[in-house]
């Protein structure tokens, strides 16, 4: 499977969110898609679509802040929703 060294975020509630992808580490696997081994011309493909996980995760940057998602969760109009 192959996977990516990565630069990114890491904020206040845990989650690292990659900002910058620097180069992807193929596997050399035919079975994975997003391999330069994989046949251009597999049918019905069922072959591995995802990457795995980060090789390398560079932190760039570290805030206090939520993400996003959990700002929405924990902090935002979700949060009406999970009090009830």
């Amino acid at each position: 499977m192959c996977n990516l060294d990565t630069e990114g975020t890491q904020h206040g509630c845990g989650h690292y969110v990659i900002t910058k992808k620097l180069r992807k580490n193929d596997c050399g696997s035919r079975w994975c898609a997003a391999s330069v081994a994989h046949p251009k011309d597999c049918r019905n493909c069922q072959c591995d679509k995802f990457l795995g996980p980060d090789a390398s995760e560079t932190i760039t940057c570290r805030t206090d802040e939520y993400c996003s998602t959990c700002h929405y969760w924990y902090r935002g109009p979700g949060r009406a929703i999970r009090a009830q």
